[in-house]
C-alpha cells in the first residue's frame, strides 16, 4: 500500500508540473578555479607593470645614447672641420701670401682675415672641451647634443667661410696675373 501511495504522490506532482525550489547547490570547483584564474590574472597584471617599467628605462637609456652618438658626430665633425681650416692654413693661405701678385699692404689684411677664422675654431675647440669634460651649468645630454650640433653648423660655416675668401684671393691673384701678361706682352709690329 505505501508503495502504491508514493507512486501516486508521485503521478500526481507530475501531472500538476510543479517545479521545485529550493537552496542553491554551489559547486566548489567552480569557485577555486575562479579564485586561481583571479590569482593569475593578478600575477599577469604585476609582470606586465613590471615590463612597462622595464621599457620606459630602456626607452630612456636608448635616448641617453642617441644623445651621446649626437654629440660624438657633431665633434667627430667639427674635428674634421678644424683639420680643414689647418689644411687651408697650411697650404693654401701659404700659396696665397707667397705670390708676387699679392701686394705688400695685403698681405697684413689676408692674414688677418684667416687668423680670425682659425682663432674662432680655436675657441670653439675650448667650449666644446669644457662642455664634454664637466656639467657644464647641469646641461642634459639633449641640450649638450643641440649645442654641440650648433657648433657643428658654425664650424661648417666656417669652412665655407675660409673656402669663400680662398678662391676669391685666388681669383685675384689670377686676375693680376692675366692682367700681368697683357701688360707686359711683346709687340710685334
Amino acid at each position: 500500500m505505501k508503495t502504491k501511495l508514493v507512486i501516486l504522490a508521485m503521478a500526481l506532482l507530475f501531472s500538476l508540473n510543479i517545479k521545485a525550489q529550493g537552496m542553491p547547490v554551489y559547486d566548489n570547483t567552480n569557485f577555486i578555479s575562479l579564485v586561481k584564474s583571479l590569482v593569475e590574472s593578478a600575477k599577469q597584471t604585476s609582470n606586465l607593470v613590471k615590463t612597462v617599467k622595464f621599457l620606459k628605462t630602456q626607452k630612456e637609456n636608448l635616448e641617453k645614447v642617441n644623445n651621446v652618438v649626437k654629440q660624438l658626430k657633431a665633434v667627430g665633425e667639427i674635428g674634421r672641420n678644424n683639420q680643414r681650416l689647418i689644411y687651408v692654413m697650411q697650404n693654401d693661405l701659404r700659396d696665397i701670401l707667397d705670390s708676387p701678385y699679392i701686394k705688400p699692404n695685403e698681405i697684413e689684411r689676408v692674414s688677418e682675415s684667416f687668423n680670425a677664422i682659425v682663432e674662432n675654431s680655436l675657441e670653439t675647440m675650448d667650449f666644446i672641451d669644457q662642455i664634454l669634460s664637466n656639467d657644464y651649468l647641469k646641461m642634459s645630454d639633449a641640450d649638450r647634443a643641440d649645442i654641440l650640433k650648433q657648433k657643428e653648423i658654425e664650424s661648417k660655416e666656417m669652412v665655407s667661410n675660409i673656402t669663400v675668401r680662398t678662391r676669391r684671393y685666388r681669383d685675384i691673384i689670377s686676375f693680376r696675373k692675366m692682367q700681368d701678361k697683357i701688360n707686359n706682352r711683346e709687340t710685334e709690329f
